[in-house]
């Protein structure tokens, strides 16, 4: 086993070990992934500045995120698909989230699912929602998230419409995948994925087969899948969903201010500035270009958490010096759990973790929530595309 000191060590070890189709899922991005790119080369343009002769001793990461109680203000994003990265890769990162004292966030589209997820874990976890055309589906699944204790739903508003990712149609995406002469060519390589695979019951979307009439295998799901993603979905839906969860709402996928402000105003605990990874709408801003304006457009009506590009601890830190509360990492812990398992998702958390507290102590802080844009330095090229624009609030 290689000495693991960064993210990238584990992605080289995920790399190696998860089959090709899943590895190109996690990382691609849609179009040409100019955006997919930007989310983490856009970290690069912000610098630190360097503090020294501050006191250091008792220092804390200690923080809240929607009301929660965090060892660190980070929390791990939804990811569709994450059983398949590694079997029953759900239970195994709610369960690291939970030893680690961060909060873990079940997509939708698991392949474990929320019962699954609720009866191997102690605490609550976060419940993901994609608005499916079929209402009946969409009261049933907020209701077993709810049954399943779920703390906060996370209401995801920027996928209506799916924005084309060439990677996963060149390599016919499914769970579980078809086997085609270049999927078991494939296959026949990662040994020790096929081996977790066949060992568990879990292979297929959890919240949805068995749980939607007519759906019972892969392709009468896929089928399902296609034309269930509501482009119907606008702020009115928003708000009853709210009122229909009745508990902690986080709106995820804001990257302009008006929406920030339309967000705030349907009363919602938190936002995520998101463009889903870069697999959305390509030719969007990362997420920390667009981090300044939204914090300033509502900064001090709703808490603010950042999504997309996040690869280590110094990234934190500069997200939450611009003004997030709290980040959400997906890549990150899919390279852990893809290369180790949960003690991979653990791994992830300490690296991220070391990083943040040691680069907080050279910035000249000892409390993670005291971070402000003084820690930071940033010039003409990381300011260029902020807007500046003159928006009127949202009435609506």
């Amino acid at each position: 086993m290689p000495v693991i000191t960064e993210i990238e060590d584990l992605k080289r070890l995920y790399k190696r070990r998860v089959p090709k189709m899943f590895y190109d899922y996690t990382e691609s991005g849609s179009w040409t992934e100019q955006t997919f790119r930007e989310n983490s080369s856009d970290f690069d343009l912000i610098r630190l500045r360097q503090r020294v002769a501050v006191d250091m001793d008792g220092r804390t990461t200690a923080s809240t995120m929607a009301g929660h109680d965090v060892s660190m203000p980070v929390a791990l994003a939804p990811v569709g698909m994450t059983g398949m990265q590694h079997a029953d890769g759900e239970i195994l990162a709610a369960q690291a989230a939970e030893a680690f004292g961060v909060p873990y966030t079940l997509s939708t589209m698991s392949i474990c699912s929320i019962e699954d997820v609720a009866e191997h874990t102690s605490r609550p976890f976060w419940f993901q929602l994609y608005v499916m055309r079929d209402q009946d589906y969409l009261e049933r699944v907020i209701q077993r998230a709810k049954d399943a204790g779920c703390s906060a739903l996370v209401l995801t508003l920027d996928l209506q419409i799916l924005g084309q990712r060439h990677k996963d149609l060149k390599n016919g995406l499914s769970a579980p995948p078809k086997l085609t002469m270049g999927t078991v060519a494939d296959l026949s390589w990662r040994w020790a994925w096929g081996m977790g695979m066949l060992r568990t019951k879990r292979r297929a979307f959890g919240n949805i087969v068995g749980h939607v009439k007519g759906v019972e295998n892969a392709g009468s799901l896929m089928a399902w899948t296609a034309e269930q993603f509501d482009p119907r979905l606008d702020w009115e839906k928003v708000r009853k969903i709210k009122e229909m969860w009745g508990g902690n709402l986080i709106l995820k996928g804001i990257l302009d201010a008006e929406d920030a402000r339309r967000a705030a105003d349907v009363g919602c605990d938190a936002i995520i500035v998101s463009n889903h990874g870069g697999r959305q709408l390509d030719g969007a801003l990362s997420s920390i270009r667009v981090l300044p304006d939204i914090v300033e457009a509502v900064g001090d009506r709703v808490e603010i958490h950042l999504d997309s590009g996040i690869r280590s601890g110094q990234d934190v830190l500069k997200a939450l010096a611009m003004g997030a509360r709290g980040v959400h990492v997906g890549r990150a812990y899919i390279y852990g759990l893809g290369a180790m398992g949960k003690s991979g998702v653990t791994r992830a958390l300490e690296i991220i973790h070391r990083e943040l507290d040691i680069s907080m102590a050279l910035c000249g802080y000892r409390d993670v929530k005291d971070l402000d844009r003084t820690a930071l330095l940033t010039g003409p090229e990381f300011d260029r595309y902020r807007t500046r624009s003159e928006v009127s609030p949202a009435t609506g």
